[in-house]
């Protein structure tokens, strides 16, 4: 029932301000655990971020190094993501209970479904400016994709099949990026009943990704924006930062 994720404003708070403040927290830190950053930085002794496009990214990591670590890096952004939605949806629908709200289910579920998003938006947030690697890493894109598969499915069925549809037919990952992103706000529009607080951090997060792409979205407009390979030349990616 899309009438239950409604913010009643009339009714009483659930979790506090410092509840809130602790999933963002947890949240932003699991953001930070970069698999790229990791894996090349402490595992092949080669800093991905000195390479390529200078992003903490796994398509530049696979640019880069390409091999079967970067089934690592996708592990780690995976899992990263999971473990910050099911946080912040259980940490807040918990609070809610214990303020008095376990036998109200619909007021649990709203906080619980707050608390994902809220962590959703500090995880890329964490991934994007991971302040234990200089505040340089990723720019959201995988970590993005499993958000979205976590938050909604049907929101994540349209994301996910633009992004397809682009990345298969142009070969332009960070087109392909960009355009499932920015469909994501207007999916959660319809799908939550034109509710605007979920609607309003999801185009926060779209705004970040959108922002972290715009050398891609210049490249793009000057047609030199690489198209993606299956088979990478492992020293190919290894230039000066652009």
């Amino acid at each position: 029932m899309l009438d239950s994720f409604y913010l009643d404003p009339n009714a009483v708070t659930g979790p506090d301000p410092l509840g809130i403040l602790m999933v963002a927290v947890i949240a932003y830190f699991c953001g930070c655990f970069n698999g790229a950053v990791i894996v090349s930085k402490y595992i092949l002794r080669d800093d991905v971020r000195t390479h390529g496009s200078g992003n903490a990214g796994l398509t530049n990591f696979y640019r880069t190094f390409g091999g079967p670590l970067t089934f690592v890096v996708i592990l780690c952004d995976v899992l990263k993501a999971v473990v910050a939605v099911l946080l912040g949806g259980w940490l807040l629908g918990t609070v809610a209970g214990a303020n008095g709200y376990a036998a109200n289910e619909r007021i649990s579920s709203m906080w619980a479904l707050f608390g994902e998003y809220w962590a959703a938006l500090f995880c890329l947030l964490g991934h994007m400016f991971p302040c234990m690697f200089h505040f340089k890493g990723g720019k959201g894109i995988l970590s993005g994709g499993t958000l979205v598969l976590l938050l909604n499915w049907r929101v994540a069925a349209v994301a996910w099949a633009l992004f397809l549809l682009l990345w298969l037919t142009t070969r332009y990952v960070s087109l392909a990026s960009i355009t499932a992103t920015c469909s994501a706000p207007i999916t959660v529009y319809f799908v939550y009943g034109h509710n605007w607080l979920y609607t309003g951090l999801c185009l926060a997060v779209a705004a970040l990704v959108v922002w972290c792409h715009r050398e891609n979205i210049q490249r793009l407009l000057h047609g030199t924006e690489k198209k993606f390979k299956w088979h990478v030349n492992p020293t190919e990616g290894k230039d000066p930062p652009q």
